[in-house]
C-alpha cells in the first residue's frame, strides 16, 4: 500500500487501492490545512471583516460632497450645520454671560446651559458614518462572520490545495508532458491571486459606489451582510477566473485546436467577446466594464505571445522529428 504523500514517479505501477490511499491522504492534508487556516482567520475575523468592508465604506457620500449625494450625505450636511449652529449659540451665550449688565440669575442660567450646549455640539458627528452591512436575523452576525472567514480561509489555503492536486495528477504525465503541464499549472494560482487583487482594488470600489449611490435620494439604502458578502465573493471569484484566460487558451493550443495565427486574426471578435464578458459580471456598471476590459485585452495579447512561442517550439520539434528518419536512412545506406 502506498505510504502517505510518498512522491510517485511516472514509471511506478500502483493498484487502484494505492491510488485511493494516496487520494485519501492528500484530501486529509487539504482538510487539515483548511481547518488550521480557518481557525487563524476566525481569530482575526474583525480584521478580515474590516478589510472586506472597505469598498462599501468608501462608497459612503460625505458632507464635503458638493452635491451632498443621497440621504447619507444630506444627513451629514445637516448634522454639520446643526453642530456649527450650536457652537455659535454657545459662543453667543458666553459673550452675554460676560456682560456686566446681566443679572446674576441670568448668568447662572447661562452658565448652566453652556456646558450642555457645547457637549451637544461636540457629540454631533461631523462626517457621515461609513456604510456597513446590516443584519436582520438573530444569528446572522455569527453566520455572516463564518461565511467571510470561510471565504478567506479558502483563498489562503489555495496554494496548499493546488499543490496537493498537482502532486496527485502530475505522476500520470510523462516527463515530456510534465514539462508542458507544470508551467501551465504554476500560472494558475498566480493569475488567480492577481485577478482577485485586481477585483478588490479596481473593480469593487467603483462598482459599489455606482450601484449604491444610484438614485439613492429616492431610497433608504440598506445592504444585508449576506447579500454584500455574496456579491463580493462572486465579483472576486469572477475576476480571478477570467484572469485564467492565458492558461485556458494555452491548453486549447496544446491539443491543436487553436493557434496564435487564429488569435491574431480574430482580434475583432475577441474585443466584442471581452466586452460581453466584462458587462455580464455581477454588479458591474459601464465605468467598471471599461476598467475590466483593459486587463482582459492585455491578457489576450499575452496569450498571443505565449501561443506564438508554443507554436514555434512545436514547429521546431516537428522539423527535428521529420529529420530523424532521414538521418537513420543515411546511416543505414553508408
Amino acid at each position: 500500500m502506498a505510504t502517505a504523500l510518498k512522491p510517485i514517479a511516472h514509471d511506478d505501477r500502483l493498484t487502484i487501492v494505492d491510488h485511493l490511499d494516496e487520494l485519501r491522504s492528500r484530501l486529509v492534508t487539504c482538510a487539515i490545512a483548511f481547518v488550521v487556516i480557518f481557525a487563524i482567520c476566525f481569530w482575526q475575523n474583525r480584521a478580515l471583516l474590516d478589510f472586506i468592508n472597505v469598498p462599501l465604506k468608501e462608497s459612503t457620500p460625505t458632507a464635503q460632497d458638493p452635491m451632498n449625494n443621497g440621504r447619507l450625505g444630506q444627513a451629514a450636511a445637516a448634522q454639520r450645520s446643526v453642530g456649527t449652529g450650536l457652537s455659535a449659540i454657545a459662543d453667543g451665550f458666553d459673550a452675554i454671560q460676560r456682560d456686566p449688565g446681566i443679572s446674576p440669575a441670568t448668568k447662572a442660567a447661562l452658565g448652566a446651559a453652556l456646558p450642555r450646549i457645547r457637549q451637544a455640539a461636540d457629540a454631533l458627528p461631523r462626517i457621515t458614518p461609513p456604510r456597513v452591512p446590516i443584519t436582520t436575523g438573530v444569528g446572522e452576525p455569527f453566520t455572516a462572520t463564518l461565511t467571510v472567514v470561510a471565504y478567506f480561509a479558502l483563498l489562503f489555503s489555495l496554494p496548499i490545495l493546488l499543490y496537493q492536486a498537482y502532486a496527485f495528477i502530475l505522476p500520470a504525465f510523462s516527463p515530456t508532458e510534465r514539462r508542458v503541464a507544470l508551467p501551465m499549472m504554476m500560472m494558475v494560482p498566480f493569475l488567480f491571486i492577481a485577478g482577485v487583487a485586481f477585483g478588490y482594488y479596481l473593480v469593487m470600489p467603483p462598482a459599489i459606489s455606482f450601484l449604491q449611490n444610484f438614485n439613492d435620494e429616492n431610497f433608504d439604502v440598506l445592504l444585508r451582510a449576506k447579500d454584500y458578502y455574496s456579491f463580493a465573493a462572486m465579483a472576486l471569484l469572477s475576476t480571478g477566473l477570467i484572469f485564467q484566460l492565458p492558461v485556458g487558451l494555452l491548453a486549447v493550443n496544446r491539443v491543436g485546436i487553436l493557434s496564435a495565427r487564429q488569435l491574431r486574426g480574430s482580434w475583432r471578435y475577441a474585443i466584442v467577446a471581452i466586452a460581453v464578458v466584462a458587462a455580464v459580471l455581477p454588479g458591474v456598471d459601464p465605468v467598471t466594464t471599461v476598467i475590466l476590459m483593459v486587463p482582459l485585452l492585455l491578457l489576450y495579447g499575452l496569450s498571443i505571445v505565449l501561443l506564438t512561442i508554443a507554436d514555434r517550439r512545436r514547429g521546431d520539434r516537428d522539423e527535428l522529428a521529420a529529420l530523424e528518419p532521414l538521418d537513420g536512412e543515411d546511416h543505414e545506406g553508408s
